[in-house]
This record gives structure tokens, sequence and C-alpha cells, in this order.
């Protein structure tokens, strides 16, 4: 059974509402941030080339530009709670330059984070129930039209 038929069954005449992260989600978003971490050690000591790091960092809403990685956040329904919103600022005073982007798809983008912060600030995401999951490449969208 799963999270939303559980919550169904248990509360069959309540409305619908946006997903919720429960004890599943928390464990695996900390294990990718895990296998994550793991990945960018094996980077920075040369057991990697950038090549071969390449999906490893996309999976994760990692992108190598010009000059700089860029990490971009998802952020589900394209709300956000005070608590997370607090978490972005810290962020971005923390592993930024003070501020980050918002994406015609609702998502929030570093553009100067260091591969070496990188899993830290998934970590930091991962406390407060955000992501940087498939943010990337060929994915479902948070916002899509035609």
């Amino acid at each position: 059974m799963t999270a939303v038929d559980l919550r169904v069954a248990q509360r069959p005449n309540a409305p619908m509402t946006t997903y919720r992260y429960d004890e599943y989600d928390s464990a695996f978003v900390r294990e990718r941030v895990a296998e994550f971490r793991e990945q960018v050690r094996r980077r920075l000591s040369g057991a990697l080339t950038e090549e071969e790091f390449r999906p490893f960092r996309l999976m994760n809403g990692l992108y190598l530009q010009l000059h700089a990685y860029m990490l971009r956040v998802a952020i589900p329904y394209g709300t956000l709670t005070a608590r997370q919103m607090r978490r972005l600022a810290d962020i971005a005073d923390r592993w930024d330059k003070g501020y980050g982007h918002f994406t015609t798809r609702q998502n929030l983008q570093y553009n100067w984070p260091k591969l070496v912060d990188t899993p830290d600030i998934l970590e930091s995401l991962a406390d407060v129930e955000m992501h940087a999951i498939q943010t990337s490449g060929n994915c479902i969208r948070n916002v899509t039209a035609d």
C-alpha cells in the first residue's frame, strides 16, 4: 500500500491535499545525499573524471556551467513553508553569493556553489524536506504547458 493509499484508507472522506514527506521519503533523500557525498569525494580525489561524474551530478541537480557549478533545487507544487524559505536563504548566505534565482519551472537555482560543499547543501535541504533530485534532464517538471 502506498503512502497515498494509506492516507485515503485512514481518512476516506478527507479532501486530498498536496503530498507531504513521510519516513520513506526522508530515508530515500538522505540515502541519495550519502551516495552523492561519496561520488563528490571520488571526483575531488581524481578517482572519477568529469565525464564519469556527470551522470551522478545531473541526477542530483548539479550542472557544470562555464565558470562554476549550478545547483537546481526542487520546490514541489511550487509552495514553500517559512522554515524552508529560511533554509534556502541560509544556503544562499553560507554556500553561494547571498541569493538564488527562481526559475520559470518553480525551482530555485544557486549559481556559485563549490563542488565540495554540495553534499552539505543537499543534506541541509533534506533537513527541511527538500531535495534537488530530478531537476535536470528529461524528467517530469513542476510546471508544463502546451
